[in-house]
């Protein structure tokens, strides 16, 4: 029910992005940006909540994620005049801080109640994501194409999963983590991180920071970056970490960016390549196959043999196949076998590297696996969802100019649109 209340705030916002644009006259940059907060903030969560739930407990930070999910609402609330892109981004960071913490929860959690299946388990916990995103997908559709309510009713509704799951954890009792039980340290627990996952994280966390503080105050971006850095260092007696878990880091960087950057514009891009009503049933459709595909992954292993990195292999060419035809993609009809054969590559990656991160370094405890999704997310904060803002700004600013230079130079937008390294466009 926790993550199932994180995907539908995730779907509504994700459907809200064309009302955001009309109302206060976002660039795609912009409207990628606070997208992006909502992975960012989620990395803070889950990576901050890896590290001290072996010792503070589960209990505590369920309560923390649910006061985090209610701040949300009411920071994004605010939006208004000139403070609203300040009040949509941070309302997105705590939405995503509080999911983030959740994770940080259900992850572990699930590792240990479930240590001999625990691929099986973590595709069925991660099912309520995609079941998330339909039920918001849904509402969406419904509330935004059809009744044309105000973006502020739509967003309010994930108020209610969020009470519910309130109301069940309250009063439970939760096991130790398999870290917790064995008496390990911080230090020990971090070693097989090291310094080489330490790199992954803390060059995110640079990335972070310098999109947030003023040009002039970049270099503290640096000094953040490098003392956490020399901080793993420390705790972990200078231990390099394992190639494997630095290697699942990268990769998971990589998936993060392309699934969830991806997922948080698609409503986006399908709405506008047929219609935005169109976009939200492909969304849906999407969603609700992922949300099927992963009670099947136990059934895929001891019936058809396929081991969990074979799994994310076969998902790795069938994402690649299904992105590629959806960018061809002209018709109702295409887009949907597009992003069916799309949806069934990403279906496994998330869950799947959890498992296998959990299962080879079970000394880590709920830290490599935190710390995994932490970076899934961060990245998708930072170079996916940004990213699809930019090549929207970029791509239909120059088609424009091309065909029309005076009808681009009357609706350009006045805020130019950066990315990482690439030079500044202006979109429309």
């Amino acid at each position: 029910m926790a993550i199932l209340a994180a995907g539908v705030g995730f779907a509504i916002r994700g459907g809200i992005f064309d009302n955001w644009g009309a109302e206060y006259g976002f660039t795609g940059a912009q409207l990628g940006a606070i997208g992006g907060m909502g992975f960012s903030g989620f990395c803070f969560g889950i990576i901050i909540g890896g590290v001290v739930v072996d010792k503070i407990g589960y209990g505590k930070l369920v309560f923390v994620a649910f006061l985090f999910h209610f701040l949300s609402a009411l920071v994004t609330f605010t939006a208004a005049g000139d403070t609203a892109y300040l009040s949509l981004a941070w309302g997105m960071f705590i939405f995503a801080f509080a999911n983030g913490t959740l994770e940080a929860v259900a992850n572990p959690l699930v590792a240990t109640l479930f240590p001999n299946n625990r691929n099986h388990y973590l595709n069925i916990l991660h099912a309520s994501w995609p079941a998330g995103l339909v039920l918001g997908g849904i509402i969406g559709w419904v509330l935004d194409d059809k009744f044309e309510w105000k973006w502020q009713y739509q967003l309010a509704l994930y108020l209610v999963p969020t009470v519910i799951y309130g109301l069940m954890f309250m009063g439970q009792k939760y096991p130790k983590s398999e870290a917790a039980q064995k008496g390990l340290s911080l230090g020990e627990m971090f070693k097989e991180v090291g310094i080489l996952g330490g790199l992954v994280v803390c060059y995110l966390l640079v990335l972070f920071f310098q999109s947030i503080l003023p040009a002039d105050y970049a270099f503290a971006s640096w000094i953040i970056g490098g003392g956490l850095l020399v901080t793993i260092a420390v705790i972990t007696g200078f231990s390099v970490g394992h190639w494997l878990l630095f290697v699942l880091f990268i990769t998971h960087a990589l998936v993060g960016a392309v699934e969830l950057g991806t997922d948080g514009w698609i409503q986006n891009i399908t709405g506008n390549m047929l219609s935005s009503e169109q976009g939200k049933i492909l969304f849906v459709w999407t969603s609700a196959c992922m949300f099927g595909l992963r009670f099947c992954a136990h059934w895929m292993e001891k019936t058809l043999k396929i081991k969990p990195v074979t799994l994310l292999f076969i998902c790795a060419v069938m994402a690649c196949i299904g992105l590629n035809l959806v960018s061809g993609a002209t018709a109702f009809t295409g887009a949907i076998i597009a992003l069916t054969i799309y949806g069934f590559g990403k279906t496994f990656f998330w869950p799947t590297m959890l498992a296998v991160a959990s299962d080879r370094f079970p000394r880590s405890g709920a830290i490599a696996i935190s710390i995994m999704g932490g970076i899934g997310m961060m990245s998708s904060g930072l170079l996916g969802s940004p990213g699809l803002g930019y090549a929207k700004d970029r791509f239909s600013g120059e088609a424009l100019n091309e065909s029309n230079p005076a009808l681009y130079a009357e609706y350009k937008a006045e805020t130019p649109s950066k990315w990482l390294f690439l030079s500044e466009v202006n979109g429309l």
